[in-house]
């Protein structure tokens, strides 16, 4: 697969894979998760993003974790050649909604027992997964900042967050600040500020839910409509003979230098669909049928 050589993170493959699917509601049986997980690396993905929060609800913190660090251990995958991207600052309710603790003892202790989960001596990416309304955000990225002076992770991210945000993240972390992950897709777009001031300081920007809203209508780009077939997306692949969700990760590839996505997927067979986005070239035809890259003034 293509990669991307971006500072920080060093060179990695040009579509992660977010394994998510593979611990929450509805997921596969442990072989077929496991199997997953190997597809993608057999795909060429050398980052995987996963969560402590990644568990059902009743279940406990870390399932994520210990399916990744079995999976990536009965393959003899060494830590050295996938990087494994958690996050800590979220939880599950029994209802099935999802909580958020910024407090930074928390993600202190909580990043130690993904380390311990993961089986690595210092966490790769470790990112704080949303702000915590009720704790001063400098507070808990102050928490990332001392897990990696004392070693425990080795570089930081931050997750859910908008440019302020991460221009502070920036001042309290220096260099070890490496990646942003907010929400985007062809649907939802209002990640653009926080995508272009990434691209502008060479952060990463990893967009969770890539594949978002895909079959929308809304999804029509300038040069014609969807038609039967779906969105432009659809008319894109048809013209390459690839599915609809590749030209979507193909076209957030090229929003900018430093989006990688990461897709999640419950299947062998998706997630070897997915990572073959990231050796598709959309060319100026293609590029006109699909939604237009309007640049976002960066703030000084």
């Amino acid at each position: 697969m293509r990669t991307l050589d971006l500072a920080g993170l060093g060179t990695v493959s040009a579509i992660g894979y977010g394994a998510m699917p593979l611990s929450i509601e509805g997921r596969p049986d442990p072989a077929r998760a496991v199997a997953t997980v190997h597809a993608a690396l057999d795909a060429g993905i050398t980052l995987i993003d996963t969560a402590d929060s990644y568990y059902a609800p009743g279940g406990g913190p870390g399932h994520n974790e210990l399916l990744i660090a079995r999976a990536l251990a009965a393959r003899g995958t060494a830590a050295d050649e996938v990087l494994v991207a958690t996050k800590g600052g979220r939880g599950r309710t029994p209802d099935g909604g999802w909580s958020v603790d910024g407090d930074p003892a928390r993600l202190r202790a909580a990043a130690e027992a993904s380390a311990r989960r993961l089986g690595v001596e210092a966490i790769g990416l470790y990112q704080l997964h949303k702000p915590d309304p009720d704790v001063p955000f400098a507070e808990s990225v102050g928490a990332l900042r001392d897990l990696a002076d004392r070693g425990v992770i080795r570089l930081a991210g931050v997750s859910n967050v908008t440019t302020g945000q991460i221009l502070q993240a920036r001042e309290i972390l220096g260099e070890r600040l490496v990646s942003v992950q907010n929400r985007y897709s062809p649907a939802v777009r209002d990640a653009d500020p926080e995508l272009r001031l990434c691209a502008d300081l060479g952060l990463a920007f990893l967009p969770w839910s890539p594949l978002g809203g895909l079959s929308r209508s809304s999804l029509d780009g300038p040069g014609e409509a969807a038609g039967p077939a779906g969105t432009p997306f659809h008319t894109v692949a048809a013209r390459h003979g690839v599915s609809p969700q590749q030209v979507a990760l193909a076209w957030l590839g090229g929003l900018a230098p430093t989006v990688l996505p990461i897709p999640g997927a419950s299947r062998p067979a998706s997630v070897r669909d997915s990572a073959a986005a990231g050796d598709l070239r959309l060319d100026a035809a293609d590029l006109e049928l699909l939604p237009p890259v309007v640049p976002v003034p960066v703030p000084a």
